[in-house]
């Protein structure tokens, strides 16, 4: 081939692109029914257990091609008789969980915006909730670089209650602004990640409006997991500082390292422990705070599923001590068993009490996949309390405490369609 002809060859090229879209709808349909006899917190006297089924109904749209990623997710969250036969206006649990859109810049930067899941690493400060069936969403902005060798995410969302013509003052129960960094590299036989957070939670003196103010903490910390034959190793380090929200000083950590050992094909067990500090005597004094906030983890997945800790609760109190073990058996691709056990401590001392033992906590699970659409997930879990968790949940009566749960999911895909062909310029 002359010269001449490889030219005209390559401008005949560049002016051909392949073009790529993707359109997906799929659903979401998740009832769950729940015994509650000291969920949360001790089961008090003269209170009958809380029985209830709550359902989440959401249905998802995803359209990709090269350069725009687009995303809505709508939702319905109810408790089953929450609305009456004939329903009226407003009453209902209809929401906004996402609504996104991730657009290409240039080569290896993106820009992701809207109404979204916020998720890196185990989700121990960064998740989505997915137990929660409301879930947890951000209105936000990332703009993220991710060549072939490593990852660097820079996130920063900032909130008000409305479209005012005066002041920013937030009163919705979330953070006022938001800034992080998150960065991420990968080896072979080793990930880390490294996380920056600035997070500003609003202040507002309701005597003084003058005294209204936005106040910042700041965390820092790591991600690590690596493997080594059939040992899995994760641990996660976090330092907390800057200012709490009652304008307290700030000094707090979180450690935690997870071991897990694939025995055989079938049966995996599981050691580790996670220490949170916290405040002595369960509060903050003389202007310092001592107890670490998981901010926006997924706090379910960790430190026992009857929520004791850190679950809306626990927050400033006396800090944390969890050694857990665990051991999950695979029967089958369709049927799997896990068991997981949890020894609870105190990190910091309980008012007049000579023991941190905050109790045992014990939880069964086992799940089923009738089809590629239907999923059922059971569960039970005990937690036998002594003097120390009576002392920070404030309850004496001394009853027993269980949770009981049956959840089916069920998840189809309802249309797909796929556009991929090659056009000229």
């Amino acid at each position: 081939m002359s010269i001449a002809k490889k030219l005209l060859f390559v401008i005949l090229m560049l002016g051909v692109v392949n073009v790529y879209s993707q359109f997906t709808l799929d659903a979401e349909l998740r009832p769950r029914f729940e015994l509650r006899h000291g969920y949360k917190t001790l089961y008090p006297n003269n209170v009958d257990p809380a029985a209830f089924v709550s359902q989440r109904t959401r249905l998802n749209f995803e359209y990709k091609t090269q350069k725009l990623h687009l995303y809505l997710s709508p939702q319905d969250v109810r408790v089953w008789g929450d609305v009456p036969q004939l329903n009226v206006a407003d009453n209902n649990g209809f929401s906004l969980h996402q609504a996104w859109a991730e657009i290409l810049l240039v080569k290896d930067f993106n820009f992701k915006i809207g109404r979204q899941e916020i998720v890196y690493d185990d989700q121990r400060f960064f998740g989505n909730v997915g137990w929660a069936q409301q879930g947890r969403s951000h209105d936000a902005a990332i703009l993220k670089y991710e060549p072939s060798y490593f990852k660097l995410h820079f996130g920063a969302a900032y909130n008000q209650d409305n479209e005012s013509l005066t002041g920013n003052f937030l009163t919705v129960n979330t953070y006022k602004s938001l800034q992080y960094i998150w960065v991420n590299k990968n080896w072979e036989q080793l990930s880390a990640s490294f996380m920056f957070l600035n997070n500003g939670l609003q202040y507002i003196d309701e005597i003084d409006a003058a005294n209204n103010d936005t106040r910042y903490s700041q965390t820092v910390g790591m991600h690590l997991k690596t493997r080594i034959d059939n040992f899995n190793f994760s641990s996660n380090l976090y330092y907390q500082f800057g200012k709490d929200v009652a304008d307290n000083d700030l000094s707090a950590y979180l450690f935690s390292l997870e071991a897990n050992y694939a025995a055989t094909s079938n049966l995996n067990l599981g050691l580790g422990s996670e220490l949170q500090s916290g405040n002595t005597y369960g509060a903050p004094a003389n202007g310092e705070n001592k107890a670490f906030t998981p901010l926006y983890g997924t706090n379910h997945k960790f430190n026992g599923l009857m929520d004791y800790y850190y679950v809306g609760n626990h927050i400033n109190n006396v800090g944390l001590l969890d050694i857990y073990g665990n051991v999950k058996y695979i029967l089958n691709t369709t049927t799997n068993f896990s068991l997981a056990l949890h020894q609870f401590y105190a990190a910091a001392d309980i008012n007049n009490y000579d023991s941190n033992n905050l109790g045992f906590e014990l939880d069964l699970l086992t799940s089923y996949k009738l089809n590629e659409f239907v999923g059922l997930n059971l569960g039970y879990s005990q937690y036998f309390a002594t003097k120390g968790i009576e002392i920070v949940k404030n309850n004496f009566d001394g009853n027993s405490n269980y949770w009981a749960w049956a959840m089916v999911t069920i998840n189809p895909t309802l249309f797909t369609y796929n556009k991929n062909e090659t056009t000229k310029l």
